[in-house]
């Protein structure tokens, strides 16, 4: 999919309705492929281990990562593709 015309709320409701295959480059510059997903039932509840507050970066999007079965992040701005 081309990542140019997709938004923000439309990779959410992807994840939101299924597993997606998002290519991303890392902060280290090199390329992943994550299998992700935020589909309730699959995604385990978060849990809060300190009581220190973190701001919200909406440049940042965390899913459900399928394969190591943990919370994974990447920014927006790094999606090379983005697939089922």
């Amino acid at each position: 999919m081309d990542t140019d015309t997709i938004s923000k709320s439309n990779i959410m409701n992807m994840l939101k309705s299924g597993i997606v295959n998002i290519r991303f480059t890392k902060v280290d510059g090199t390329e992943r492929v994550m299998k992700c997903t935020l589909v309730e039932g699959i995604v385990k509840s978060y849990e809060k281990t300190t009581d220190r507050e973190k701001k919200t970066n909406e440049n940042i999007c965390s899913v459900w990562d399928v394969d190591k079965e943990a919370w994974r992040s990447f920014r927006y701005d790094s999606i090379l593709e983005i697939y089922k």
